[in-house]
């Protein structure tokens, strides 16, 4: 007779589930031992349980299917929590197996007792304990369809005792795993909208991670109303690229004239996007059109709220429409960004090449160059973000990974390792910072245990930048920031993965060909400025009493990479007032 854990194992294969990422040990024993007899599925093993949540977070994000990591008793699993929370924020649907003390002893305050199915609650649709061996074949239904229904986590709370004892039941049963189908708000709405619109005079669109898969629609839309185009950081990759419109990005990493555009629009249109920087919106003239109905007007009033598919909303849409055929205030914004775009475009284009210490927005612009066309990027929090946001070039093919809704260090390596044994034959380049690699180096070693092919492109600074930068904003000299230098690509070396060190910016093309043509993982270190650092498009009198009390020697603003070329070509047949 099966055992719980292989009826649980069995199933996952069955499912589709190819991997699960985690560390051996004491409770969870009984589901490693039941993947290692299990042909079909993987045991992954990290370094860090948090590395084990993050890769599956990518896994998810890049397959579009159910992901599955696992933490041992008390200390293992909590380490999960940090790589959940990315994941239940991001939308990713993973499952997290949380095994547990033994189950007499539960509430006990026995060795390494927590509560699992308590502390994940928040980060998780669905967390629940499996108390008897009839349970697992059920719960394991209602968690998984609720991490794919629901887009996020599910967590199995499994104590070790139970996996081990004897399974009821078929051995494997199947997983439904449906996704829900696109809402299409009610005819009525559809209208409303459209009059709506039809009214404006200066309409602007803002899109969201949620566009995805709905480009050709956006682009109908705006040219209809003749309306300029920006993004968050999460639908840059699916609206930036081929985009006639594009007005630039918002918020604490944005460029361009997207701000300017929304606060000159009188109606701005928030497609598929939960942006959480309520002080970048205008607060007015704003309608949300977006598949989560929790959504709409948690970070702004509406003038109209939509609940639908963005894709099929504008689908509907397009035929009530009336094309504009006044397009001053598109051009006048095109206009606008490219003026701000070349304002700053000489940051990276005036002698960088020879520059040192090595500027990071150089190297960016170079690995743009070199990487290839369907990479998948995962991205570090901090500066890292700046530079994957403007110097990364969507193209429709591309995937640009990173902890954008958490906000948590270290997520670049983990999603990497993913994202990579997901998809094992296409190029995936972690952008990593010198203290988010810090933060989880260990899973350096992860690489070559399993012959991962991730590319990691170092950015050492020496420095916490963005922490930097916000000790500036708030007037106080940095503090803590700086540590002392290290050898990445020495660390990287002993842990068996090749790797370069690159100090002179003429040395940055080679070193990243080299990498990127080694059929195995790589580490690439570039010793960047620490004084690079970069602002918002929109800065407030207290950021500037703030700069000026504790900056002193700052590059602000930065470049812009190839998005100031895409810029000018939309500018073509735009006449000039």
């Amino acid at each position: 007779m099966a055992t719980v854990a292989e009826q649980l194992v069995r199933t996952l294969r069955d499912a589709g589930v190819e991997r699960i990422y985690g560390i051996v040990g004491d409770s969870l024993n009984p589901i490693v031992d039941a993947v290692r007899r299990t042909d079909g599925i993987d045991w992954v093993h990290v370094r860090h349980e948090e590395t084990a949540a993050f890769a599956a977070a990518a896994e998810a994000q890049v397959t579009g299917k159910l992901a599955v990591c696992a933490g041992s008793c008390g200390p293992g699993n909590l380490h999960l929590i940090n790589g959940l929370f990315d994941a239940h924020r991001s939308g990713a649907p993973v499952l997290a197996i949380a095994s547990h003390i033994p189950s007499n002893q539960i509430g006990t305050g026995f060795f390494q007792e927590t509560h699992p199915d308590r502390l994940f609650a928040e980060c998780s649709h669905f967390s629940e304990v499996v108390a008897d061996p009839a349970q697992l074949p059920r719960l394991l239904r209602i968690a998984t369809q609720a991490a794919v229904g629901k887009g996020g986590v599910a967590v199995l709370t499994i104590p070790g005792d139970l996996a081990d004892r004897k399974a009821t039941g078929p051995l494997t049963e199947r997983l439904p795993l449906v996704t829900p189908s696109p809402a299409v708000p009610p005819s009525e709405t559809v209208q409303e909208l459209a009059d709506l619109l039809n009214s404006g005079e200066k309409v602007m669109l803002f899109a969201g991670a949620g566009v995805r898969g709905a480009h050709d629609e956006v682009m109908a839309l705006a040219e209809k109303l003749a309306a300029p185009v920006g993004h968050s950081l999460g639908g840059k990759e699916w609206i930036q690229y081929d985009n006639p419109f594009d007005v630039g990005m918002s918020g604490l990493l944005g460029y361009g004239a997207c701000y300017d555009a929304m606060h000159e629009a009188d109606r701005i249109v928030l497609l598929g996007t939960d942006f959480p920087y309520d002080n970048f919106l205008p607060q007015a003239h704003t309608i949300q059109l977006d598949h989560d109905a929790s959504r709409l007007g948690r970070r702004t009033p509406l003038d109209l709220a939509v609940h639908g598919d963005v894709k099929e909303t504008l689908r509907a849409l397009l035929p009530l429409l009336r094309p504009r055929g006044d397009r001053a205030f598109l051009d006048r914004m095109l206009r606008e960004h490219v003026r701000k775009l070349e304002k700053v475009v000489g940051a990276y284009t005036t002698k960088i090449e020879h520059r040192r210490p090595i500027h990071p927005e150089y190297v960016a612009s170079v690995l743009d160059e070199v990487a290839a066309d369907d990479a998948v990027f995962t991205v570090d929090t901090g500066m890292g973000n700046v530079w994957a946001a403007r110097y990364l070039t969507p193209n429709g093919r591309r995937r640009v990974l990173g902890s954008f809704r958490h906000g948590s260090m270290a997520n670049a390596l983990p999603h990497a390792i993913g994202a990579q044994l997901a998809q094992p034959g296409r190029q995936v380049v972690s952008l990593s910072g010198d203290g988010g690699l810090a933060m989880l180096m260990g899973d350096l070693l992860t690489l070559p245990a399993y012959d991962v092919p991730v590319k990691v492109v170092v950015f050492n600074n020496a420095t916490l930048g963005m922490v930097k930068l916000e000790m500036l904003v708030d007037g106080l000299p940095d503090f803590g920031t700086d540590h002392a230098p290290v050898n990445f690509a020495a660390i990287a070396a002993a842990c068996g993965v090749f790797s370069e060190r690159v100090e002179d910016p003429a040395d940055v093309r080679g070193a990243l060909e080299k990498a990127f043509a080694h059929p195995g993982p790589a580490v690439v270190e570039v010793v960047t400025d620490p004084n690079a650092l970069s602002i918002p498009p929109r800065i407030t009198g207290e950021m500037v009493r703030g700069f000026a009390l504790g900056a002193t020697k700052t590059v602000l603003n930065g470049g812009v990479g190839k998005m100031v070329d895409l810029a000018r070509a939309n500018l073509r047949n735009t006449p000039r007032p």
